[in-house]
């Protein structure tokens, strides 16, 4: 084989590189836009529950409701969110490191997403394993099999200390306490919240609420971190290609412009040594 057929032949397969990671690059695009409109709703269905629980909370304390549990602990379970896919820079990577150093880091895990649990292989305090979601309407099923598998660890009694780590859309790695509620400090004076059940009753159900608001929140926000960062990764990984290929169009060229030259020579060549 000659070596502009080699060329040719390393310039069809790259193409076909470019392709695949332009669909990708497509499919992440359209993720992120669709979680720009899921995340404005679901963030003021979660502010709203907060003000609920900081309202409720005012005047109903409830006894052993800890407003913060920052420090590691066997009963504080720990969610990490990495992704499902690969192609997204050091996405879970990040994570990890943050876990290397987590005052949580010693609470037991519940890892979702099986690139991180790639990462994390062999950890000593990982409970359960769950596969993430690709795509935002796998966000749903996936919320209703960590849900199981939150009543299947805690026996089916009220879980009381779970907190997430994630990335925030921007990319950014944050710790999000969910249980306890967290709500934010309300003034003081107004009158009590009505009621028409018993107070702790009542909260029961507004915790359920808020992890319900909150844990789509939290994957959404991951989703789409992890999608900006493939996309950073796709435009990096297509500049490399067009770069080769175009080095490997310049080099096709000068080959074929070198046979060119060379089929001229022996044209002549073989005019000059023809007989008068």
């Amino acid at each position: 084989m000659s070596r502009r057929a080699e060329l040719e032949q390393r310039l069809g397969r790259l193409g076909e590189i470019s392709d695949i990671l332009t669909a990708m690059k497509n499919m992440a695009l359209i993720e992120t836009r669709k979680f720009t409109r899921f995340m404005a709703h679901q963030q003021r269905l979660v502010d709203s529950l907060g003000a609920a629980a900081a309202d409720f909370l005012h005047f109903h304390p409830m006894p052993g409701h800890a407003p913060d549990l920052s420090q590691s602990g066997p009963g504080h379970i720990l969610i990490l969110i990495g992704s499902e896919r690969g192609f997204c820079g050091d996405f879970n990577e990040t994570i990890a490191a943050a876990l290397a150093s987590h005052p949580l880091g010693q609470s037991p895990l519940i890892v979702v997403g099986r690139r991180l649990a790639g990462k994390l292989e062999g950890h000593p305090r990982i409970l359960a394993g769950l596969p993430g979601a690709n795509v935002a309407e796998e966000v749903p099923p996936l919320l209703d099999r960590l849900i199981d598998e939150l009543h299947r660890l805690s026996g089916n009694a009220p879980m009381h200390a779970l907190s997430v780590l994630a990335h925030e859309p921007d990319g950014a790695v944050i710790t999000r306490q969910l249980l306890p509620i967290t709500a934010p400090t309300r003034p003081g004076g107004g009158s009590p919240p009505r009621l028409h059940e018993a107070p702790a009753a009542f909260f029961q159900r507004l915790t359920e609420h808020y992890l319900a608001a909150q844990l789509p929140a939290l994957f959404y926000g991951s989703l789409m971190a992890e999608n900006r960062r493939r996309l950073e990764h796709m435009n990096g990984a297509l500049n490399r290609i067009g770069n080769k290929m175009d080095d490997l169009v310049r080099r096709r060229n000068a080959l074929r412009q070198e046979e060119i030259t060379e089929q001229i020579e022996i044209i002549l060549l073989s005019v000059d040594a023809k007989p008068e």
